[in-house]
């Protein structure tokens, strides 16, 4: 097991993760980039057994998943299952189902969900949430995530922080990571900057986030994994990946 606790979401590669060999090459390239741990997201159909079999030759360690909470609802099982090869303990929904993003739909998330994760942590799984800005919109004095954190079972129910789309959302990356605090084993490093009176994505440590604030409350909640994700790249994916890994061992991470 890898002691860094930095990952390469791969969701930042999709575009060459979408064969099994492409998949091969891909986590070779972030490996020799000096990365030791990913997160599997958005990659191509390939077997698990396949899967763990790349990513023990090369020393990568499965940190955490994104499963579509259909899959998770309605395959729990298979889902198990399969973290169960990978080794992996971290099955994430990167976001929920349309019909849920409304402000009846967050109760019935928080409730529908914590079933779900109630089944993943009697596997020791731990089910995880990750959010986008839309999550932060009011309804009266309670935003859809303050409604996810109220109303979720809080013994189950956990959170994967995406420092970007807090701020997208107009709030505070660090004090979402607080108030999570052991209940966020995960959380998403991305940079945000203005280009041309626009907000748009950066690595790591090249934008106008706060880091210093998020690394204190990162370490204060316990957080296990600081995984780099950049949705939309304005150079070469892998470039980006390497940027934000060089920056964030800059400021003596592991």
């Amino acid at each position: 097991m890898s002691h860094s606790v930095i990952g390469a979401q791969l969701y930042t590669l999709r575009d060459f993760t979408q064969t099994p060999a492409d998949i091969a090459k891909t986590l070779k390239r972030v490996k020799t980039m000096g990365y030791d741990a990913v997160q599997l997201s958005a990659l191509g159909p390939i077997a698990v057994t396949e899967l763990k079999k790349i990513l023990d030759g090369e020393g990568l360690v499965a940190a955490a998943t994104h499963v579509s909470f259909e899959k998770m609802r309605d395959e729990t099982e298979k889902v198990i299952e399969d973290h169960h090869l990978l080794e992996c303990k971290h099955p994430a929904v990167g976001s929920m189902p349309g019909e849920f993003q409304n402000e009846t739909g967050f109760h019935q998330f928080a409730k529908e969900a914590s079933a779900v994760a109630r089944k993943l942590k009697t596997a020791e799984l731990s089910f995880s949430y990750h959010n986008h800005s839309f999550e932060l919109e009011k309804f009266g004095d309670s935003t859809g995530l303050d409604i996810l954190f109220n109303e979720s079972d809080a013994t189950v129910f956990n959170f994967e922080i995406d420092t970007y789309w807090i701020q997208h959302g107009g709030s505070d990356p660090a004090a979402w990571i607080k108030k999570g605090s052991n209940r966020i084993p995960i959380v998403h490093f991305k940079d945000m900057v203005i280009q041309e009176k626009k907000q748009i994505m950066a690595e790591v440590g090249e934008g106008n986030l706060n880091w210093p604030a998020i690394l204190d409350a990162c370490k204060t909640a316990g957080v296990e994994w600081y995984l780099v994700e950049q949705d939309i790249c304005q150079r070469d994916p892998f470039e980006s990946l390497a940027i934000s890994l060089r920056n964030m061992k800059s400021w003596g991470l592991a």
